[in-house]
């Protein structure tokens, strides 16, 4: 039986060699979110917004045509300490 990720960490790779990190609680939310705001505008230069999951009320706000790339990373949270 497959484990289920506690959160997803997305990278969004930018044009200028940046690279953002924002985190969504389930991969559907990300899912809802990238075909809601950036598929429809990929080639926009206007500023959309990107939800910060630990902050609430906070976003990120960046230019869908500068995204080059985007990483998904399952995170999975556990009860050992593998520091």
């Amino acid at each position: 039986m497959p484990r289920q990720a506690d959160e997803y960490a997305i990278f969004l790779f930018l044009a200028n060699g940046h690279r953002e990190e924002v985190r969504f609680a389930t991969i559907q939310d990300f899912q809802k979110w990238y075909s809601n705001e950036l598929v429809p505008r990929y080639d926009s230069q206007e500023f959309i917004n990107v939800p910060i999951k630990n902050i609430q009320g906070e976003y990120m706000v960046l230019r869908p045509a500068s995204v080059m790339a985007i990483r998904i990373e399952p995170v999975f949270f556990g009860s050992i300490d593998r520091t």
